[in-house]
């Protein structure tokens, strides 16, 4: 199950996982997207769905991070109790990226276009995902809030900018890389300590004067009360096929980290996470209305 709609990070990564653990476990494997909600429309229909390992969720940053903050009261899962946590898969930096034709080269432009007039619509994946929170945060730091128009994931919200209906968008690396290298559209800024080394021409935020990083993550999980045996099987086969060469490559291509955690160690991640975000949240304002 992927919670948000196809052509984004998620979902890219979900399809390379399936088609490597169809190899390994001899059985199909198909990927479903449902989108909605900060990603949480998808995540309870895994959290409710039998745990015989036969349904499994693409757990994010979106659903099991942040969502738990920004849809407090309203969210009908609990991200660490309700399932049970199979492996990390894949991390990586925010970047923003603008439409060639839009005249953002830079985040000074953005910034002198956010305090026109008429204001910077800045497009995401949808609402409670970290690169959400970063255009919040950049409102903040220039004192003028910037327009957050949110997509039932990143490919409607990559496809809204390619064709100039929105200028701007805070994505994943993965989702917009192919897109950096075709032209469709222009990296502005990535959201890194440093820049990448697959898109060393990219500069920071921080080069061009604001502290600001950003990274997400995805990875795999499983209702709560799905055999251990089963939780350790997967475990095991994700880890061998995110070990693989042709994996790590694709993955550096992308702009991305393989994951590398044990169940018990994704557990805890996703609790910190958690933890992690709330007071950021809080701190940002940032609702799902």
């Amino acid at each position: 199950m992927v919670p948000f709609a196809p052509g984004g990070t998620t979902d890219l990564v979900a399809r390379l996982l399936a088609a490597g653990l169809q190899e390994r476990l001899g059985v199909s494997v198909v990927v479903e997207n449902r989108a909605g909600a900060g990603a949480t429309v998808g995540s309870e229909s895994v959290a409710r769905a039998a745990p015989d390992g036969y349904t499994l969720l693409m757990s994010n940053i979106a659903s099991h991070g942040i969502s738990p903050s920004v849809y407090r009261g309203r969210i009908r899962y609990d991200a660490v109790a309700d399932f049970a946590h199979i492996a990390l898969v894949i991390s990586n930096p925010t970047v923003w990226v603008a439409n060639p034709r839009a005249g953002i080269r830079t985040l000074a432009d953005a910034v002198a276009r956010a305090r026109s007039p008429q204001g910077l619509d800045v497009a995401t994946s949808g609402a409670g995902s970290s690169n959400h929170l970063l255009v919040v945060r950049m409102g903040q730091i220039i004192g003028k809030e910037l327009n957050h128009i949110p997509f039932r994931g990143a490919g409607p919200a990559m496809q809204a900018v390619i064709a100039g209906q929105v200028p701007m968008m805070s994505d994943s690396l993965p989702s917009a890389s192919s897109h950096i290298r075709q032209g469709s559209v222009l990296a502005v800024a990535m959201a890194a300590a440093q820049r990448h080394p697959s898109f060393p021409d990219v500069p920071t935020f921080r080069e061009q004067g604001f502290d600001l990083a950003s990274e997400s993550w995805f990875g795999l999980s499983a209702p709560a009360g799905t055999p251990a045996a089963i939780v350790e099987r997967l475990n095991r086969e994700t880890r061998a096929f995110l070990a693989t060469d042709a994996v790590r490559a694709r993955f550096a291509e992308l702009g991305g980290s393989a994951g590398a955690m044990s169940p018990e160690e994704y557990t805890e991640f996703v609790r910190r996470e958690i933890a992690a975000w709330a007071p950021l949240v809080q701190a940002s304002g940032a609702t799902a209305d």
